[in-house]
């Protein structure tokens, strides 16, 4: 009779379990247990989602940054770089004969070309060893000084090169070609000089050859060797040293907007119609191989970069989530206890991490724009952002987060009720 009490009893129990239903866990208890484990330690959540942060501001950071900067690119080259072309002077096969191929009125015949601005002729000066620069006839000399370049260049160099005169002005075509001697230097190389004023008409001393300044310049907008450099016109130059001899002379031009590559192909034909091989024009470099360049440069450091960050943030959650599982063993065992599967488990943790990526990701997101907003208000530049890659960030926190919380929603869900009680 006990035996049967107790079969059937196990009847009825085992009819209570088939008719028990299943238990279920609803996405919105799912969302608030979650949310709960989230906030129910601030101050660790934040730190877990930090690397989540960096990472994922890093990377709307190097978008930004590398959009931005690839616009600038254009706009600067555009301004600068994309008009202007050189002209070089290779002799062709009567290099030896004859030492400069650009005519005396070189100058004249490039500008009649259409779409030139300026252009003008120049060379480095080839001097003699005890040729000393100096500021006075008779003295000692300032090595520094001594070392500084010699350029001789039509009045043309300057209109093209577009130096900033602080003091005194730039030659011209009168200074040229009545053989004046005259000279304008950069600002750095008259403080060496100790030329502070031109109330004086300073002059300065290039071996035995007096030349006056009467300009001084600190910034160009093309040419930037010039800066560390005395400038002489052409004619005088070329009367005191003689015709180029460590290089060949090159021409400056500067051109409109757009009209680089077609002055480039008729530049040699214009200067020298008789021997056009004489010459050989550079044009500007392609402005879109440019802005790939160095937007790929910055990409690929910045890439990096972010990438590591994530891999950071991913291994900081995945550890906290797991100590997490640690400490709530007691908790997991009575969820068990009562019905939780272990699925349940599973997506519990797996959503906590998740959750955490997310903020990480949301958070990185307005940190990375926020970056990029303001490096471009400081350089005056136009921010440019991509919308798909602000909407994509926070998808890419979130991913991170459940990544990392894999192999921890797995431990907890593999812990026996049993055991869990015991602790």
């Amino acid at each position: 009779m006990r035996a049967l009490r107790r079969r059937h009893g196990r009847s009825k129990a085992t009819g209570r379990d088939r008719a028990a239903p299943r238990s279920r866990f609803a996405v919105r208890d799912l969302l608030s247990e979650a949310v709960a484990g989230v906030v129910q330690r601030p101050a660790r959540s934040a730190l877990t989602s930090l690397g989540t942060v960096l990472g994922v501001g890093a990377f709307i950071a190097v978008l930004g940054l590398t959009g931005t900067a690839a616009a600038q690119i254009d706009t600067r080259f555009n301004r600068l770089t994309a008009t202007e072309v050189t002209v070089e002077d290779t002799g062709g096969a009567d290099a030896a004969r004859v030492p400069v191929a650009f005519s005396e009125d070189a100058d004249g015949l490039m500008k009649r070309v259409n779409g030139v601005e300026a252009a003008g002729v120049y060379w480095k000066v080839r001097l003699a060893p005890d040729d000393a620069i100096r500021s006075s006839p008779v003295g000692d000399v300032n090595g520094a000084v001594s070392q500084t370049p010699v350029i001789a260049a039509s009045p043309g160099v300057l209109d093209a090169a577009k130096p900033h005169f602080v003091q005194g002005r730039g030659y011209d075509t009168f200074h040229d070609t009545h053989n004046q001697s005259v000279a304008v230097i950069g600002s750095a190389t008259a403080r060496r000089l100790g030329i502070t004023t031109l109330r004086t008409q300073p002059a300065i001393f290039i071996g035995d050859h007096a030349f006056t300044v009467i300009g001084i310049f600190d910034d160009v907008e093309r040419k930037p060797d010039l800066l560390l450099s005395i400038v002489v016109p052409r004619t005088p130059a070329e009367r005191i040293w003689g015709p180029p001899q460590d290089e060949r002379a090159k021409m400056l031009v500067s051109t409109q907007l757009g009209a680089a590559a077609q002055v480039a192909g008729q530049a040699a034909l214009a200067l020298r119609p008789d021997h056009p091989d004489y010459l050989r024009a550079v044009p500007p470099p392609d402005p879109k191989a440019l802005r790939n360049a160095v937007s790929g440069d910055l990409g690929e450091l910045f890439l990096l970069l972010s990438i590591v960050c994530l891999f950071i943030g991913a291994i900081g959650i995945a550890n906290t989530t797991l100590i997490a599982v640690m400490e709530r063993i007691s908790e997991i065992g009575l969820r068990r206890a009562l019905g939780a599967r272990a699925r349940h488990i599973t997506w519990q943790f797996l959503t906590e991490s998740a959750a955490l990526g997310l903020l990480g990701g949301i958070a990185g997101t307005s940190l990375g724009t926020a970056v990029v907003v303001g490096v471009s208000l400081h350089n005056e530049w136009t921010p440019v952002l991509d919308p798909l890659a602000l909407g994509a960030a926070p998808v890419l926190g979130l991913a991170t987060g459940l990544l990392a919380g894999l192999y921890p929603s797995w431990r907890a869900s593999r812990i026996q009720p049993v055991e869990a009680l015991r602790r």
